[in-house]
């Protein structure tokens, strides 16, 4: 288990805090509110390299593994930035199990594509996908709502059940057959879109029934990792604000009631950390039921982590924390959000 970060690792890390900071997300957030387009952060994405994080070398990719894309999508929930790895990465990671169509897998690994994952099992399902096999081609219907990231991809990786009930998977290419209708979101942030199959033809993924889980997992589990990091930055801005604040001659940050609440918060970030750390152990062993274990873990434990942290840090800021000005109610966007993704 990673009791410290390696010094790649760090450096991943602070590398990616270092680029994010330098970007007004936060303020392009709230002007979001007010109707303006959040600016695509997937060029940052690409020059960072971070599309390949989970790509081959054979392909050009970074050849690392899920620990290191969870710290980079925790340093994206803390500044609330939209990098649209959530649907790209567990959809390359699908495509690397499968090991097929090299020039697609190149193409994704340096950002000359963009992918989704599509999964029933995932978002809102309003009906479910099934796919129709006719040798290695296969025809999909069905719709799902609430799928991230889906808006702009140019490749989808469709995970549904075949009439038998067994599970599939296929690779789309954007087009003649399917619809992507974008959805408002009460986070703004948050790129969502309902895609709709009516006999869209697809190339089918050979893959096992444990490696049909990956991209599912995957995507819960950086999910988690987003929403750890937006819950530590309401545990430093609740923080902060306690020990600066003065009432009755003393920082609130010095009164009990302040001090469990911090502590609370602290106590529910730490936790969420340590299950993301059980699923980057599980994917480096190659223990996939492990990882889907451990994410299944970390989406809930994290989930609880930010719908504490969001609303508490509005409470600690007080009257000025309720604002519409203030960056405590994006926050709370984020966590109202977060909770209806599986």
């Amino acid at each position: 288990m990673y009791l410290a970060l390696t010094d790649e690792q760090s450096f991943l890390q602070e590398a990616a805090q270092d680029a994010l900071s330098r970007l007004p997300t936060r303020e392009e957030a709230r002007a979001a509110l007010d109707g303006e387009a959040v600016p695509s952060r997937w060029d940052l994405a690409v020059e960072a390299g971070w599309t390949g994080l989970l790509s081959g070398e054979e392909v050009d990719g970074v050849g690392l593994g899920a620990y290191e894309a969870l710290l980079v999508l925790e340093c994206c929930g803390r500044v609330l930035a939209d990098a649209h790895l959530l649907g790209h990465l567990p959809a390359a990671a699908v495509l690397e199990a499968a090991g097929s169509d090299t020039a697609l897998r190149r193409a994704l690994a340096s950002g000359q594509r963009r992918a989704a994952l599509v999964d029933a099992r995932l978002g809102e399902r309003s009906r479910a996908l099934t796919l129709v096999g006719r040798g290695s081609e296969v025809e999909i219907t069905g719709e799902v709502r609430s799928v991230v990231d889906a808006d702009g991809a140019d490749v989808f990786v469709v995970v549904g059940e075949s009439e038998d009930g067994t599970r599939m998977a296929a690779i789309v290419e954007a087009g003649e057959g399917m619809s992507v209708r974008p959805q408002e979101a009460y986070d703004a942030t948050r790129a969502l879109a309902t895609v709709s199959f009516a006999g869209a033809a697809g190339r089918m993924l050979e893959l096992s029934a444990a490696q049909l889980e990956i991209g599912c997992a995957l995507q819960r589990a950086l999910l988690a990792a987003e929403s750890v990091g937006a819950a530590d930055a309401c545990l430093t801005m609740a923080r902060d604000y306690a020990v600066d604040r003065v009432a009755f001659a003393r920082p609130i940050g010095s009164y009990q009631a302040i001090k469990h609440k911090i502590v609370e918060m602290l106590r529910h970030v730490e936790g969420s950390r340590s299950l993301l750390v059980a699923a980057g152990q599980a994917w480096d062993r190659k223990d996939l039921p492990g990882f889907v274990l451990a994410a299944a873990a970390a989406r809930v434990a994290s989930t609880e982590a930010l719908d504490y942290s969001a609303p508490e840090n509005i409470f600690i800021h007080g009257g000025v924390g309720a604002t519409w000005e203030h960056d405590c109610s994006l926050y709370y966007r984020r966590a109202e959000l977060s909770r209806r993704l599986a």
